[in-house]
This record gives structure tokens, sequence and C-alpha cells, in this order.
């Protein structure tokens, strides 16, 4: 017997996980359940203050037509997994999660967004690769504005390729490219605080030229290098 399990009931079960985001939007983008993770980092109380609302009522203008965006694709049948991005909470605090958004389907249509947004938890430390992970990590930390091979990393593992992929998920919960590119954003981040231009912040960390810096970090953050600038400065 098929058991079908409704929105309303998830809604409750996922206010039990501090750390994931859940959350079902309809096709104007509208939230119609979240859970009480994302209402407390938004900075409100109530659950009513969430449902009825879009992305873009919701987050700084400019996070929010990116968020509005990333919905218009899944609303179009794209599946999103595992997006690496990070969340500027109420009080600009960033976090670090990754995402994952499906098309919400009845009937054989599209009726809306359902997603999850899981906090990167710590490394696992148990794990028996970690000491070597930790020696490619320092490596990363240390060379990540340079162009980094993997098979170089693979190298320092002393594991091959497909063996580093599936313990740094295991360690890390993400792919070695995955970790450059946290590492490069965060960099970026700090860098934007001063007075460096955008371009020169690009190179530093990292990017081929400008535009990949802008659309990286776009992706990632959910706004461009200068918006952040303009945010940061203002809090």
């Amino acid at each position: 017997m098929e058991v079908k399990i409704s929105a309303n009931e998830l809604e409750a079960l996922f206010d039990a996980l501090p750390d994931v985001v859940f959350f079902v939007k309809d096709t104007a983008g509208r939230y119609t359940h979240a859970n009480l993770t994302l209402v407390r980092r938004l900075g409100l109380k109530r659950r009513e203050d969430v449902i009825g609302r879009s992305v873009t009522e919701l987050f700084p203008a400019t996070m929010g037509g990116s968020y509005a965006s990333q919905d218009r694709r899944v609303l179009d049948g794209e599946v999103i997994e595992n997006q690496l991005e990070v969340h500027i909470f109420a009080n600009r605090a960033p976090g670090w999660c990754l995402t994952c958004k499906r098309p919400l389907q009845q009937d054989g249509d599209v009726r809306g967004v359902v997603g999850i947004s899981r906090d990167l938890g710590q490394p696992d430390g148990r794990h028996p690769t970690y000491l070597r992970l930790r020696r490619v990590l320092a490596y990363m930390q240390e060379h990540y504005a340079q162009s980094i091979r993997v098979a170089t990393l693979a190298g320092l593992a002393e594991l091959s390729v497909a063996q580093l992929e599936r313990h740094f998920r295991r360690v890390f919960q993400l792919t070695p490219q995955q970790v450059l590119t946290k590492l490069r954003i965060e960099a970026a981040m700090r860098m934007l605080q001063g007075d460096d231009s955008v371009a020169a912040i690009g190179l530093a960390c990292g990017f081929a030229d400008q535009s990949s810096f802008a659309r990286q970090f776009k992706a990632t953050v959910g706004m461009s290098p200068r918006d952040y600038r303009n945010m940061t400065a203002a809090s």
C-alpha cells in the first residue's frame, strides 16, 4: 500500500531539526510551508510571518532576486542537488549550507518547489582517511589562489581521484572542487570588507577573471561582490 505524507506532516518533522531549513513554495514563489528553523533565521517569530510571502519580500533585494531565479529554474523542471551556498541571515551572520530543491509535482503538473538547506557540519575526524585529507585541505588553504588539479590533490593523499572525491564527501560533505570554491569565496568575503577593487580580489582569490568571479560569487552568496561589499559596509 502506498503511503503519502503531506507537507504539513513534513513541516512538523522538520521543525525538530535546528540545522535544516525546510520549505514549500507555490508556482508564484510564495511560501506555503516553512519550518521553524527558517522562521527564526529570518529574524521572525511566527510561521505566519513567512507563509504567503515570497523570497523577494523576506530577503535583501539582491539575495531574494537570486533565490527567485533559482526557484524559476526548478519550476521549469530542474533538480538542484547539494548546491553549496552561503546564506546571510537577519543578523548578517553568514552560514554555509547545501541546498536541494525539486519540482513539486501533482497529477503530472509542477505545482511548486520543495526543498531543504542543510547546514554544513563538522568534518568526520574519525574517518580512516581523515589525517590524509587534512594534508590535502592544508595544501588547498595555502594554494587556493592558484590553479589546483584534482590529480595533484589525490597524489598528496595517496589516493586515486575517485577515492579522493568519495572520501571528501564522507569527511567534509563536499567534493574537492566545492571545498576549493568555499575557500575562495570565504577569502573574497573577507577582502571585500577592504578597499581593493573587485577585479583585484577576484584574481587574488584564484578566479580567472572578474566575470567568472562575479558569476561564482553570486551563485554561492546570492548577490554580486559589489552588493555584498555595500551590504557589509552598511551593517
